[in-house]
């Protein structure tokens, strides 16, 4: 094992986020978790795997944020969580599973809000993976066999699913550069490409961590 780091990939639809950061966890012999996140948090709590993934990257209109920013009734135990909407209580039991793989190790984690639910860990390094939309749509009609009219589509509604999620659940914005540590374009630097940047940046990164600029 070459690396201590915990990496966090967000991507657009169609980007090979999910591509790059299977291949980097390939190329430095470390676990991989995107759909897999699914199974072992049923597993950890028991409940169903279709539960975990009918409520997968999808935001909820609910008490949450107000909840997490303290102005609401259940951050002083007024409401249990039992009686959180469903989605939310999925959201807990999997940051809670999110943080137990990323203490086990170094990782390779995408979406999920991993960059944020890990914010207070040292070793963790949030990338997000874009590229333009035409080459995007290429990608899903290739990949995922999307009907070549509809494709573009497919790629914007996804997005502003991911966006809604990660925006509901965090205090940041998806996709905006200064939330992550690195920001890479695919469709000009190729999965390889972007899988060969993480590791040269991950390098200087550990080496002037905790340097005054």
């Amino acid at each position: 094992m070459s690396t201590n780091t915990v990496f966090t990939i967000g991507r657009q639809f169609g980007s090979g986020g999910r591509q790059v950061g299977k291949t980097l966890a390939e190329k430095l012999g470390i676990p991989f978790y995107d759909k897999e996140l699914i199974a072992i948090s049923a597993q950890d709590s028991g409940l169903s795997e279709a539960l975990f993934t009918n409520a997968d990257e999808k935001a909820t209109s609910s008490i949450f944020y107000s909840l997490v920013m303290g102005n609401y009734p259940m951050a002083s135990g007024a409401l249990g969580v039992t009686e959180m909407p469903l989605n939310d209580q999925l959201f807990l039991i999997q940051s809670k599973t999110i943080k137990r793989l990323a203490a086990e190790g170094p990782c390779v984690i995408v979406g999920r809000c991993a960059d944020y639910i890990l914010r207070d860990l040292e070793n963790t390094m949030s990338i997000f993976i874009h590229a333009d939309i035409a080459q995007r749509a290429e990608r899903a009609i290739r990949v995922y066999e999307v009907k070549e009219n509809k494709a573009e589509d497919v790629c914007l509604k996804a997005d502003k699913q991911r966006a809604n999620f990660y925006n509901y659940y965090s205090d940041r914005k998806w996709g905006m550069c200064r939330t992550y540590d690195m920001s890479l374009d695919s469709g000009k630097l190729g999965i390889e490409g972007c899988v060969d940047q993480i590791i040269n940046y991950e390098k200087i990164w550990l080496k002037n961590k905790g340097k005054a600029i």
